[in-house]
């Protein structure tokens, strides 16, 4: 039996939930998937996972058991890295995550720059709105916009992202610009989130500390950005964006930016890894070159989120 090829497919059932979502990610047929794991119990002489038709879940020993099955193919996966010289020079596959749009506009720019000055690295770059499990999906690096709940990441901040309350001049000029968020119930509005759609949006205080919640009756919901901008231009109602969603129409006056001194404060915005030992070259590489740049494109844009905010 390959113990190691046992430990990765274990990890990956209690990491998907599922042998059948662990035999799709491995690309293993699911009757393979359950013989190695009856496999490995019966080589340790001990049940590692407790099987039923609704969940998965570990046993004491197996919970014990994954953890340091986790450590040590960590381990083996640093110990390939060094004997393949990426902790000597920098060379590689590095794989990068980040929001779609901010990594369109933000970061593939970076990449493609970065790429010409290491000849011996290779970048996968993945982009999905939704957050990708850096262990689970075997990403480097994430690009993440918002609080880190997951203590075991290392984060770099890079800056801060603002949100952005903002309409079309010509519905402005219908129904005339709110001067405080109490305001917006007189103004159609357009749900965005890429989940579902938020019926609150959040402001500061006029007075005081603190913010406040104000509901809005979408006439229109999305889930992406890109179809909120599309509809507030066509004067369907405002909207509320991160800044760098919908910074290309405001700067062409497309979509004005309102109640700009309420909005809340931004949001962190972090290149973050696994916690692990010594960085592969790659990594250390990319994190050196990247965060500056990235803090450099994030300051102006939250320069001119305060420029709105003074007027």
């Amino acid at each position: 039996m390959d113990r190691l090829e046992a430990m990765s497919i274990l990890l990956q059932t209690v990491d998907k939930g599922s042998f059948t979502a662990a035999a799709r990610s491995l690309s293993m047929p699911l009757p393979t998937v359950s013989r190695k794991l009856r496999e490995l119990e019966t080589q340790l002489g001990t049940q590692l996972l407790v099987r039923s038709t609704r969940k998965l879940a570990l046993t004491e020993a197996g919970a014990a058991y994954a953890t340091a099955a986790r450590r040590i193919l960590r381990e083996v996966d640093d110990a390939e890295r060094m004997a393949s010289g990426e902790f000597a020079a920098p060379r590689g596959e590095l794989v990068i995550t980040a929001p779609v749009l901010f990594g369109q506009l933000h970061v593939l720019p970076i990449v493609t720059e970065f790429l010409a000055a290491y000849p011996d690295i290779t970048v996968r770059l993945l982009l999905s709105d939704r957050n990708l499990h850096l262990i689970e999906d075997q990403i480097d690096m994430a690009v993440r916009i918002g609080t880190l709940p997951d203590s075991s990441m290392v984060a770099t901040r890079i800056g801060v992202m603002p949100m952005v309350v903002c309409a079309s001049p010509a519905l402005l000029g219908e129904f005339g610009t709110p001067e405080r968020p109490e305001e917006l119930a007189g103004l159609p509005c357009i749900g965005f989130d890429s989940l579902a759609a938020r019926t609150t949006w959040t402001f500061r205080r006029a007075r005081g500390s603190g913010t406040v919640e104000m509901p809005i009756k979408p006439r229109l919901s999305v889930t992406t950005a890109a179809a909120a901008v599309w509809a507030a231009r066509q004067n369907i109602g405002a909207t509320r964006l991160f800044l760098y969603q919908c910074a290309d129409a405001l700067q062409h006056g497309d979509l004005r930016p309102i109640l700009a001194k309420f909005q809340p404060d931004p949001a962190p915005v972090s290149l973050f890894h696994a916690a692990r030992g010594a960085l592969p070259l790659k990594m250390r590489v990319f994190l050196d070159y990247s965060a500056g740049r990235l803090r450099s494109q994030l300051g102006k844009l939250e320069a001119t989120a305060t420029e709105w905010a003074h007027r």
